[in-house]
């Protein structure tokens, strides 16, 4: 089971609390926004938002980053999920 209040640690490094429901619950996983946060390439700008999803790697609206495959990479230059970071607005 686990803990409603646990902190863990985002994708992109950032502290998060877990809600209850797992990756691909389709909660929001407290994250203002619905799907989380807008992520973006380090290594050529590319974002990925999660309200849209990615169609080159069939990846469906709404979902979050964390909740991307662990082989998923960048659409346009091949970029590992480690080198995306929070995109602040």
């Amino acid at each position: 089971m686990s803990d409603p209040g646990k902190k863990t640690l985002g994708a992109a490094g950032s502290e998060t609390r877990s809600e209850g429901g797992g990756i691909g619950s389709g909660t929001d996983h407290g994250i203002p926004g619905g799907a989380g946060p807008k992520m973006e390439c380090g290594v050529c700008w590319q974002v990925y938002d999660p309200e849209l999803g990615d169609e080159v790697w069939q990846i469906p609206p709404g979902t979050p980053f964390a909740a991307l495959p662990p082989h998923w990479s960048c659409p346009h230059c091949s970029a590992q999920q480690e080198r995306f970071l929070v995109l602040t607005e």
